[in-house]
């Protein structure tokens, strides 16, 4: 009996520590994430609304663009792990919405949309496969494209923004 409890007592913090070290993944994964938004949002907010036009060269997306693309790729990432965006999101005209006000707003959205939507992954679910489109990864994989892509256009951005003598709000504070 002492081995059956001894065998129980261990299964269940092996369970424990598993459902644990999910949340510790997830968590770490959303703080990441909301650090890469909230620069992306100071950088957004540093341009001035004529900059949002502003591109390096023909063919590349403008300042305003760029940020639309991160909201929509939001929804988009969310929506292949499951969670459909929002009824008033009209994913097919994201590429419409103009205006450093509207641009900014629609950002922030998505933004807390996706950070919602993380905590709603099940860490037992972190294997389970995803096709996103540009190929097939698990679900723990999705969440790192989503911190991943939010960081790679934080780059992007940092870059128009040196570019139009816009010095990185937290940078300037140094």
């Amino acid at each position: 009996m002492k081995k059956l409890t001894t065998l129980f007592l261990s299964f269940t913090a092996l369970l424990a520590f598993c459902q644990e070290e999910g949340n510790t993944v997830t968590s770490s994964i959303k703080g990441m994430l909301a650090y890469n938004q909230g620069q992306v949002l100071q950088l957004a907010e540093a341009f001035s609304e004529e900059q949002y036009d502003w591109r390096p060269m023909e063919g590349v997306n403008s300042v305003g663009e760029a940020l639309m693309h991160i909201a929509g790729a939001n929804y988009y990432l969310a929506s292949k792990l499951g969670f459909a965006p929002p009824d008033d999101v009209d994913m097919m005209n994201l590429g419409k919405v103009t205006g450093k006000e509207n641009i900014v707003a629609a950002l922030k959205k998505s933004n807390a949309f996706v950070l919602d939507k993380i905590e709603m992954v099940e860490s037992e679910n972190f294997d389970e496969e995803v096709d996103f489109g540009f190929g097939k990864f698990n679900q723990l994989s999705g969440l790192l494209i989503i911190m991943e892509h939010n960081g790679e256009h934080k780059g992007q951005l940092i870059a128009y923004a040196r570019s139009n003598g816009v010095v990185p709000p937290w940078s300037a504070a140094q």
